[in-house]
């Protein structure tokens, strides 16, 4: 293994430095240096493949993180501080699906009304943010998920959100559900 040049090691100090992911023009800021820096962070990435942590990319920003196949050895001495309500987890999966959206549309999707804390705890947790007002009769404030949100689900983009067939495939969809889809599968194929 060939040792690092002074860029690499640069990176990688103020990427363990760092409190919280850089982007490209924030590593290069605090290195002091205006130079491509993907081929360093490329060579780092595949230095540190397969080791207890690694260099990884979301959101456009960069961070070492743990090894998924090791995540279970930190998990016994890592406490939960609460756990979600499914008020709240069924309004983030709203918003991570449906960004930017505004509590009446969360309301609507859901069907029932949500209490100003089921967004507070979200928000307090660092996954929602609000995202601005929508151009409609009153303005709206519209909420959107974060960086937070990704790196804590360890998705790159709301892109790798699971679909509709993958979450069939895991059995998370209600059986009731799946039931109705294939009855109106049906009822358009009898009609036609």
């Amino acid at each position: 293994m060939e040792a690092p040049d002074d860029l690499q090691r640069a990176i990688e100090a103020a990427l363990f430095a760092a409190e919280s992911p850089l982007s490209l023009a924030d590593l290069a800021t605090v290195i002091g240096i205006d130079t491509d820096l993907r081929p360093a962070l490329a060579k780092l990435e595949s230095d540190y493949a397969g080791r207890g942590i690694n260099l990884v990319e979301r959101g456009g920003r960069w961070h070492f993180e743990t090894s998924a196949d090791l995540a279970h050895i930190l998990r016994r001495t890592r406490e939960d501080p609460r756990k979600l309500s499914r008020a709240a987890i069924e309004t983030l999966a709203i918003i991570a699906y449906h960004e930017p959206v505004s509590r009446a549309e969360i309301e609507s999707i859901r069907g029932v009304q949500i209490s100003k804390g089921t967004l507070d705890v979200l928000m307090e947790a660092g996954w929602v943010r609000p995202a601005g007002r929508r151009e409609a009769p009153g303005r709206p404030l519209t909420f959107a998920t974060t960086r937070g949100f990704l790196d804590h689900f360890g998705l790159q983009s709301r892109r790798d959100l699971p679909g509709i067939d993958d979450l069939r495939a895991a059995g998370l969809l209600d059986p009731v559900d799946i039931a109705l889809e294939q009855l109106e599968v049906e009822t358009i194929a009898d009609e036609a």
